[in-house]
C-alpha cells in the first residue's frame, strides 16, 4: 500500500514533512533535499548518479581523441599542396630564357 505524501517525512531530515518523491529511487524528501533538473524533481544522490553516467561516455571519447586520422590527413594534404605550388613556381622560373635576364631579349 502506498503512503500519501502528507503522511511521509524526509528521508534525511526525519522531523520535516516530505514535499516530493524522487522518481528514480522512489524515496520521499523535504523541500531542501529535492532539486529540479531537466524539468523533473530528483534527489541529490540520483542526480549525481545521472551526472556520472552521463560523463562516462565523454571520458571514453577523450581516449579516442588521442589519435584522429582526419587532422593528420589534412596536414599531409596541405604539405603536398604547398610542395606542388613551389614546384610549379620553380618550373615556371626555370623555364624563363637566359636572354630575358641579360636584357638581350628586349633589344630586338
Amino acid at each position: 500500500m502506498s503512503q500519501s505524501l502528507s503522511q511521509t517525512t524526509c528521508r534525511i531530515h526525519f522531523d520535516r514533512p516530505a514535499t516530493a518523491r524522487c522518481p528514480s529511487c522512489q524515496l520521499y524528501y523535504c523541500r531542501e533535499c529535492i532539486t529540479e533538473h531537466d524539468g523533473k524533481k530528483t534527489c541529490a544522490a540520483c542526480l549525481n548518479e545521472a551526472r556520472k553516467s552521463a560523463e562516462k561516455p565523454k571520458q571514453t571519447q577523450k581516449g579516442l581523441r588521442f589519435f584522429q586520422p582526419a587532422p593528420i590527413l589534412q596536414f599531409a594534404v596541405a604539405v603536398i599542396m604547398v610542395w606542388f605550388l613551389f614546384y610549379l613556381i620553380a618550373k615556371t622560373l626555370t623555364g624563363i630564357p637566359d636572354e630575358f635576364h641579360d636584357g638581350t631579349i628586349w633589344k630586338g
